[in-house]
């Protein structure tokens, strides 16, 4: 199934309103209530019963739900990027000599050239 799908499932399941799940999806709510009727329509059971503003999760609606997070947290942990290894950037040392002599150029650790 896709994840879009079981993502705009679980936004409803959990929010139990349409306009607040689109609203925080950012997806209009004709969009919801398609994928609800697809999400509805592949697993072949009725999830949501929907009345004029209210919605009420069936038993097959919360087992599918704990199953639709499930699956999104593996989705979610296989695309995560890679974790940076340990240790952070090297850093060059500064040292505690004198900068080298450069040829044509003042004496580095003077401040004005003797004649």
């Amino acid at each position: 199934m896709d994840t879009a799908l079981l993502r705009h499932y679980v936004v409803v399941a959990t929010e139990l309103h349409l306009g607040r799940a689109a609203a925080s999806l950012g997806v209009p709510r004709a969009t919801l209530r398609t994928s609800l009727a697809d999400v509805q329509r592949a697993v072949g059971a009725v999830l949501l019963e929907r009345d004029d503003d209210e919605i009420t999760l069936t038993e097959a609606g919360t087992m599918f739900l704990a199953t639709a997070r499930s699956e999104l947290a593996v989705i979610d942990a296989a695309n995560a990027p890679p974790k940076p290894k340990a240790g952070g950037k090297a850093k060059a040392s500064k040292g505690k000599g004198r900068a080298p002599k450069v040829k044509g150029q003042p004496l580095p650790y003077k401040k004005r050239q003797s004649r």
